[in-house]
C-alpha cells in the first residue's frame, strides 16, 4: 500500500551519475510540482551517465542538464538536509552516509536497494537493456512507495525489444 506524498524527497546514490538521477527525473515526471525533489551522490566525480539520458529519454524524461553534486556541496549551495522529509539511498555506500548525516534530524531515510547497471553489460544494445532495467525498477519503487499520481497520465513504456 502506497504510504502519504511527502512534499520533498532527496535520492542519493554513490556518484549521483546514473541511479539517483534518474529516480530524481522520474519523481518530477511523475509527481511534478506536488513535491520537491533533489539528488545526490556520496561522491560528485563523474558526468552524468549517457546511457541513463537515452533509457530516460526514452519515457519523455530529461537527464541531459543534470549536474552531478555531492552531500557536501548540496550543503555548501545551501540545501540543508534537514529540510527534506525523506531520504532514499540507492546503495549502501549512500545509506550510510545519509545515516549518518541524519543522525541529528527527525528525518526518514528509506533504502532501496537498486541494480547498478554500470559495467554489467557489453555493447551498446547489452547496456541500454541493463539500464533499462534499473530505470524500471526505480519506476516501480516510485509507484509503489508512493502510488500514481491521480493527475498524469501513465508514463510510456517503450517497447521490451527496441527500447522505443
Amino acid at each position: 500500500m502506497a504510504k502519504p506524498l511527502p512534499t520533498s524527497v532527496l535520492f542519493c546514490c554513490d556518484h549521483n551519475a546514473v541511479r539517483s538521477p534518474m529516480a530524481e527525473g522520474l519523481m518530477k515526471k511523475l509527481f511534478g510540482d506536488k513535491v520537491y525533489v533533489q539528488s545526490v551522490g556520496v561522491k560528485s566525480d563523474l558526468e552524468v551517465d549517457g546511457f541513463a539520458v537515452a533509457v530516460c529519454a526514452e519515457i519523455g524524461v530529461e537527464l541531459e542538464r543534470h549536474r552531478v553534486r555531492s552531500f557536501d556541496q548540496m550543503q555548501d549551495w545551501g540545501d540543508d538536509l534537514s529540510g527534506f522529509d525523506l531520504v532514499v539511498a540507492l546503495s549502501p555506500a549512500s545509506q550510510r552516509r545519509a545515516l549518518d548525516l541524519t543522525r541529528f534530524f527527525h528525518l526518514d531515510v528509506e533504502y532501496w536497494p537498486i541494480l547498478d547497471p554500470t559495467g554489467l553489460a557489453e555493447g551498446r544494445e547489452g547496456k541500454l537493456a541493463t539500464y533499462r532495467q534499473t530505470r524500471d525498477q526505480i519506476r516501480d519503487r516510485i509507484l509503489g512507495r508512493f502510488g500514481p499520481a491521480a493527475d498524469q497520465p501513465p508514463m510510456d513504456q517503450p517497447d521490451k525489444e527496441t527500447g522505443t
